[in-house]
């Protein structure tokens, strides 16, 4: 009992470390980002006619944290994973190691697809139906801090939920989770889906469609990944236990 108490204490120090590292990083990187935030500030507003407003000095400094935040994040993504991977890895064979691996740079991108995803194809789209609306009813102006948290909403969720196929695969191939078990979860998955793009859109029907079709796209494309991730895996064993038979 003794023995086994110790182990679960190495376990909590060793992800006690592993989450400090990761919070470090993110810190670190956070700071780096201010470096370039206003140049990214600039590109971001390029294409409105207008200069956005600011009701205090407080509203500057928070619009830059907030993007500040956003380049940590994606920086950190890699960081985090890595950390999650060396916590598992006494855990995996040689080959487990060396393919899990492979799956962290991936990680990353699929993190910058998602919110160039949300950026370029969403984000415009929902913008322009809600300013349509208004069009000959209102004076429109936006403050920063609104517009950039409407940004922000719209793309930040997308680059977390374009990494599921990868993450699930990752499950998948450490015996976690397996095809079957993704299929039958596959109604409360899509329920799940559906109160996420409810929450991080506007409130109206055209949103809401616009972000529940794609999601529903990344999780039957989880779906066969993992079933292509699980094929192999059993092959491979099914094969080492006929060269050990």
């Amino acid at each position: 009992m003794e023995d086994k108490n110790l182990q679960v204490l190495g376990h909590l120090e060793e992800l006690r470390k592993r989450i400090i590292i990761t919070l470090l990083s993110f810190g670190i990187f956070l700071i780096g980002g201010f470096v370039f935030v206003r140049p990214i500030y600039n590109w971001l507003i390029k294409d409105l006619d207008a200069k956005l407003a600011v009701l205090g000095p407080g509203d500057i400094l928070w619009v830059y944290l907030m993007i500040a935040a956003v380049i940590a994040l994606a920086a950190t993504i890699p960081v985090a994973a890595f950390q999650v991977w060396l916590f598992v890895k006494p855990a995996l064979n040689q080959e487990e190691r060396k393919v899990t691996l492979q799956f962290i740079p991936a990680l990353f991108f699929l993190f910058l697809f998602g919110i160039s995803f949300g950026y370029f194809l969403l984000f415009p789209l929902v913008l322009g139906f809600l300013t349509s609306l208004s069009d000959g009813q209102f004076e429109m102006m936006f403050t920063a801090d609104k517009y950039f948290r409407f940004l922000l909403n719209l793309t930040v969720p997308f680059g977390l939920l374009f990494e599921m196929p990868l993450v699930l695969m990752f499950l998948t191939r450490l015996g976690i989770l397996n095809p079957i078990r993704l299929k039958k979860a596959r109604k409360i998955a899509y329920f799940i889906l559906v109160v996420i793009s409810v929450l991080i859109t506007p409130p109206d029907f055209l949103s809401d469609v616009l972000v529940i079709v794609p999601l529903f796209i990344l999780y039957e494309i989880s779906i066969s990944l993992s079933t292509i991730v699980y094929r192999k895996k059993s092959a491979a064993k099914y094969a080492k236990e006929k060269t050990v038979a």
